[in-house]
């Protein structure tokens, strides 16, 4: 095989396409090293680990897509009125992840498979890996949207944050089945369109009623219903 004149790129490409199609777990330093045309020890040069090597792929997709996410959170934030206030601070966390691969802000469909698949096998690893990487950019939006929805408990914004998550890992990797479901009324590789959408749709579930308060609502409803004379008439609040 040919040397790459550039290992250190070739080995961080071929473990970004191993990983994002068989897992972390079930590529190994040799398959790694077999991908870029490179020596096992080459990759144990540069990265000393496999757990390195994923770091370092994490790093410099989301280095820049986070700073960006910050960036942008900090305009949002000066937005006066509350409900374009939301809108700004759910597109400032969409927006960037849909930036091309070629600036490696978001990584493009890729990595976005990557960290679909990394997430699903649960390994170790893996989440201290994404704990550091997201953690504290994901803190920092996650008391924007607080600031703007007061009345709603943090719990459920951060399950609501994290349905978010799922829906922009889909709509980056299988675009075809938004155009293929439509029968070609949307385009599904339309991003403009696709950011729009799924900033509509999260603010919209994020700014649903909780559960939790309207089942402990509804029983006490009922039962002042019960207890009021007939005839009666409620007062406005």
């Amino acid at each position: 095989m040919t040397r790459n004149p550039n290992m250190r790129e070739a080995i961080l490409s071929a473990a970004e396409s191993l990983f994002s199609t068989r897992g972390f777990n079930a590529v190994s330093i040799r398959d790694i090293a077999l991908e870029a045309g490179a020596n096992p020890g080459s990759v144990t040069y540069h990265f000393k680990s496999k757990d390195g090597l994923l770091l370092e792929i994490y790093k410099r997709h989301c280095g820049p897509m986070n700073k960006r996410r910050i960036e942008l959170l900090v305009a949002a934030r000066r937005v006066r009125d509350v409900q374009d206030r939301l809108e700004a601070v759910v597109r400032a966390y969409v927006q960037p992840a849909f930036s091309s691969s070629s600036d490696l802000a978001g990584g493009g469909a890729r990595f976005t498979r990557l960290r679909a698949v990394m997430s699903a096998e649960g390994n170790a690893v893996v989440g201290r890996i994404i704990a550091e990487i997201f953690d504290d950019t994901t803190n920092a939006f996650i008391e924007a949207i607080e600031q703007s929805l007061p009345h709603l408990p943090r719990k459920t914004l951060v399950w609501r944050s994290q349905f978010l998550l799922g829906a922009l890992y889909y709509t980056l990797v299988n675009p075809e089945r938004v155009t293929r479901l439509s029968r070609g009324e949307a385009d599904g590789a339309d991003m403009a369109e696709a950011i729009e959408q799924l900033v509509s749709a999260t603010v919209a579930s994020l700014q649903a009623p909780d559960i939790n308060g309207q089942a402990a609502a509804e029983p006490a409803a009922k039962a002042g219903a019960r207890k009021a004379p007939a005839g009666s008439r409620s007062r406005p609040a």
